[in-house]
């Protein structure tokens, strides 16, 4: 995403905690707080929030977008409670920026192949498919979400990155345009985030291929409290509401874990 696009996103997120508030007025009327969420995670996490805010008496605010765009908001402004990117890289990376308090897991972001419905082309799981002049192809811009940053990595391990880059018709911005390139017949494969095949109505308009899993691994979602929250104690409670046997089914309904992931749920290591 270019300089001046990062500038506006920070420019809004700061004006609109300017109107909002995040924190309970002089009447003890209920509190604010807002989070970042990367876009891929957006749908449990508002599943989330509805229940939540219902049972605290408070009200939550979400800005979504790319997940280093995000960061940079967080990073401008200085405002906010928790963030929650495609990939636990974006904590541990920046974490001696120091916005960064305690994390907690939620599950996994899982990188799959991803065509039109029905799989018209018989593409399967090779890489090299993307490189083909004969596909149309559109990837994630690395520098703006998750999803671009992992693309990168998987076809830099598989060997063709740069021919990929020249083959691609454009780069996207985030995980919900590359469904909505192959969705509307703009392009025929992709890499994208395997939940994204939950939201909405998408599963009658894309399907994911499985990647091997030496070139796409598992990323990690973390929950990252912010140091500049006003309302740590209630964002804690989100944490772990999120956490809970509640919220993991949740994630599990999104395609964010499976049953292997939800045995070894307490032994996940946030911090490698």
């Amino acid at each position: 995403m270019k300089k001046n696009s990062i500038v506006v996103i920070v420019i809004f997120s700061i004006v609109f905690l300017n109107l909002v508030g995040c924190q309970a007025d002089k009447n003890n009327e209920k509190k604010e707080m807002l989070f970042y969420i990367g876009i891929t995670m957006v749908k449990p996490v508002q599943e989330l929030v509805e229940i939540f805010e219902k049972e605290n008496n408070c009200s939550i605010k979400i800005i979504q977008g790319g997940s280093n765009d995000l960061y940079e908001s967080i990073d401008a402004s200085n405002r906010g409670d928790l963030y929650l990117p495609g990939s636990n890289s974006y904590r541990l990376n920046n974490y001696e920026s120091g916005h960064f308090l305690e994390g907690q897991f939620v599950g996994y972001n899982k990188a799959t192949l991803v065509v039109k419905k029905g799989n018209p082309l018989g593409l399967t799981g090779d890489l090299s498919a993307l490189a083909d002049k004969n596909n149309r192809v559109v990837i994630c811009n690395p520098d703006s979400g998750s999803v671009g940053k992992e693309t990168k990595k998987i076809l830099e391990k598989y060997g063709n990155f740069e021919e990929v880059f020249a083959n691609a018709l454009y780069l996207t911005s985030d995980s919900r345009n590359i469904t909505k390139a192959i969705s509307s017949n703009e392009a025929d494969i992709s890499i994208n985030w395997y939940a994204t095949i939950f939201w909405d109505d998408n599963e009658d308009k894309v399907e994911g291929i499985i990647i091997d899993e030496k070139y796409a691994l598992k990323k990690k979602l973390v929950f990252s409290l912010l140091k500049s929250s006003e309302n740590k104690e209630l964002a804690r409670k989100f944490m772990k509401y999120a956490s809970s046997e509640e919220g993991k089914s949740i994630f599990y309904k999104y395609g964010f874990l499976d049953d292997s992931d939800l045995d070894e749920y307490d032994e996940v290591d946030i911090n490698e």
